[in-house]
């Protein structure tokens, strides 16, 4: 009884949406729990720094609320009750349910549906394995990052940039577009490490005053959609007090003189009408750029939630250009490192299976697709049934009052394959227990830093939880799907994989734990020329053929302005929609994963939307009333507090929480529309008109 207990520590990686893929170092008690979690030392990047909702993840991986059984629905849909099946049971009906719209609407008709729920390349991608060999609709990936990966392409040619762990090298970082106290912690290791040792300054440009820049030196707060205009205020500064860098402007970038002729109207002045920041602080912040050589823009993905995205990172990107900081170490700028990993996926999504005649369906118009939206479902026949993983659309998707409609059709079929019973789940009719990241194998890279890695499985999953990976493979030799991935294991598929990609076997990235693999300096700074055909950075913008890993053009990509502007295609306010709205990401939660956890529960409270003091004002709202918001879209109900760390007009509601949360039982997405936002398609979760009202009382 005295014996103490067996604990080891184990190696990680943080499998969650955040571009930070966290290096962890886990206690692992008897085997069988998982202890404290810690930020690796040994990993340069996490640098021993962990967010505080993956710290406690002992908290979510033991919750007692995880589904550890198959379940079918024996209630109407959405109504609660579901009873405990077999796997088989399950699995057999699944497979019939899939084979039955095969059969009467063709193969087209399901659509199985994922997303980032893990990032791990095996557990995430495989589905579409199954997509692939059934020829059933594809699946379109639009709602996180496409909008800001072209953007940034647009101007340096690829998705890769300055090594970020030289933020700590600078003496002014900017950080633009991205909250990292609440989303990617480690961005703020190496900035305040520059601070401390160098002096260097922070800066961060956003919509409201979050805990990111309640650390900063220097504050930016921009009306939503503006980033454009500030972006070209500065550069008019830059140019204008001879802060640009003529030498490097004619050595490295395509159009610089035409540049700066086109940037002559565009005056702190023309900007600060835009966006709302004073002129004072256009001029004060193109100087500190200006006089900064070692300037890091650390570019975030808010640019990818407004319909003018992509050209908002565009001309924010084109600053340190300007300045010509990529020479500098410390200097240049970060958003992503999707161009480096070279990762062959044929084996994880069968790729050499597809057929380009079958539609690929826009994750973001999941509403319109089953509600039979024509155009969205692309005139072919309507989705009658689907096998959903790693994501919660039910909360997160926009235009939820369509979704809701669609999913409360009694002639669609839903599995659901997750870890708790959320909003989704409880419309299905099978849910599947789902496996976390430490109860199986997967492939992992750093979408924010530099390294790849394998996360073993460390423990064994409760109940009869099944990986993704399994429930494909029992699905696939129920409905047919012949391919040799479905008869490997994910160390298998991990192993092949990484030969096959120039990365050596699985046995040496594990001996290695994390590798890196950040570009040499010259090539991070493009000192041996940009990654267009010219060698160029880009001023001038050619959307249509910008070189990113997707090719769907959507939305008025033709009328995209080419050089850095104000492109205002925003939802604008209007007399009946006075405000805009953004519904910018919260601390505790990471989009709807961690609602469930009682340390996330109690930091976040309930849903509530800040609102400026003066605005509050004149609508007689008090904080803590209960105000509605609405528009064309729908309307939700939470609670009003009054903070004065937004402009005029603006709203910020920091979300996600279940649609349960919000009084009367309708979430944020409500407001938020699925249109398709120029030049690749995404959603535009920040870019809203509504206008608010206390609430009426009950009765």
């Amino acid at each position: 009884m005295n014996r103490p207990l067996k604990i080891d520590l184990r190696h990680s990686t943080c499998p969650h949406d955040c571009p930070s893929a966290c290096a962890l170092d886990i206690e692992v008690i008897e085997n069988e729990r998982i202890g404290r979690v810690r930020g690796s030392k040994q990993q340069t990047y996490t640098a021993g720094v962990v967010c505080a909702k993956v710290a406690r993840y002992a908290e979510r991986i033991h919750h007692p609320d995880r589904v550890i059984h198959p379940l079918r629905r024996i209630g109407p849909k959405g109504s609660g009750p579901f009873a405990r099946i077999s796997w088989d049971e399950a699995m057999d009906e699944i497979a019939d349910r899939f084979d039955d719209a095969e059969r009467d609407f063709g193969a087209q008709s399901v659509w199985p549906y994922y997303y980032a729920g893990t990032m791990g390349l095996v557990m995430r991608d495989g589905i579409n394995r199954l997509s692939h060999v059934k020829k059933y609709s594809r699946f379109y990936s639009t709602i996180c990052a496409t909008i800001a990966w072209v953007g940034y392409a647009a101007g340096t040619g690829k998705v890769a940039g300055v090594d970020p762990r030289e933020m700590a090298q600078s003496d002014l970082i900017v950080i633009w577009g991205t909250n990292p106290v609440n989303t990617q912690v480690n961005v703020m290791t190496h900035a305040t490490k520059a601070r401390k040792e160098r002096g260097a300054r922070i800066a961060a440009v956003d919509v409201y005053d979050n805990d990111t820049m309640k650390q900063a030196d220097i504050k930016i707060i921009l009306r939503p959609g503006t980033d454009g205009a500030f972006a070209c205020g500065v550069m008019h500064v830059l140019f204008r007090d001879g802060f640009a860098d003529r030498a490097y402007l004619d050595k490295y970038t395509d159009c610089p003189d035409e540049l700066e002729a086109h940037l002559a109207t565009r005056t702190p002045e023309w900007a600060s009408a835009i966006c709302g920041v004073p002129v004072s602080e256009i001029e004060a912040f193109a100087h500190a750029v200006g006089v900064t050589p070692r300037s890091f823009f650390r570019l975030g993905y808010g640019f990818t939630r407004s319909r003018n995205g992509a050209a908002q990172m565009h001309a924010a990107l084109c600053i340190p250009a300007v300045t010509g900081a990529w020479q500098y170490e410390g200097g240049g700028a970060f958003f992503n490192n999707g161009a480096i990993w070279n990762f062959d996926k044929t084996l994880i999504e069968g790729r050499d299976h597809i057929d380009p005649s079958t539609r690929a369906l826009d994750q973001s118009k999941i509403g319109r697709i089953l509600t039979g939206d024509a155009e969205a479902l692309y005139h072919g026949p309507p989705v009658k049934a689907m096998l959903i993983q790693n994501t919660n659309p039910y909360t997160v998707a926009p235009e939820q009052k369509l979704v809701h409609e669609g999913f409360a059709r009694e002639d669609l079929f839903v599995a659901v394959h997750e870890q708790f019973m959320t909003e989704t789940a409880q419309m299905a009719d099978i849910v599947l227990p789902a496996t976390m990241f430490m109860e199986h194998d997967d492939l992992y890279y750093g979408g924010g830093h530099q390294h790849i890695s394998v996360g073993a499985k460390l423990i064994e999953p409760p109940g009869e939880c099944r990986s993704n990976h399994e429930v494909l493979q029992a699905l696939a030799v129920r409905v047919g799907a012949r391919h040799r991935a479905f008869d490997m294991t994910a160390r298998e598929i991990i192993d092949e994989t990484l030969n096959a990609s120039g990365h050596g076997g699985i046995e040496g990235l594990e001996a290695d734990i994390w590798r890196d693999l950040q570009p040499d300096f010259r090539t991070s700074h493009y000192l041996d020329g940009f990654a267009h055909d010219d060698g160029k950075f880009h001023f001038k913008a050619t959307w249509g053929t910008v070189k990113v890993p997707i090719n769907t053009l959507m939305g008025d990509w033709q009328n995209m302005p080419s050089l850095p502007d104000h492109w205002n295609v925003i939802e604008n306010a209007d007399a009946e929609h006075p405000f805009r709205l953004a519904t910018s990401p919260s601390r505790g939660f990471l989009n709807t994963t961690f609602n469930e956890t009682p340390g996330s529960q109690a930091r976040e409270g309930a849903p509530s939307v800040m609102i400026h003091p003066d605005d509050a004002a004149r609508l007689d709202i008090h904080d803590g009333d209960a105000v509605t918001l609405g528009n064309t879209r729908g309307e939700t109900t939470l609670t009003a507090k009054l903070f004065n760390g937004v402009r005029l007009g603006v709203l910020i509601a920091e979300s996600i929480h279940p649609n349960k949360a919000h009084i009367g039982g309708l979430g944020i997405n409500q407001l938020t529309g699925a249109h398709a936002v120029a030049p690749h398609g995404g959603a535009a979760f920040h870019d809203n008109k509504v206008w608010i009202r206390k609430a009426q009382a009950a009765g």
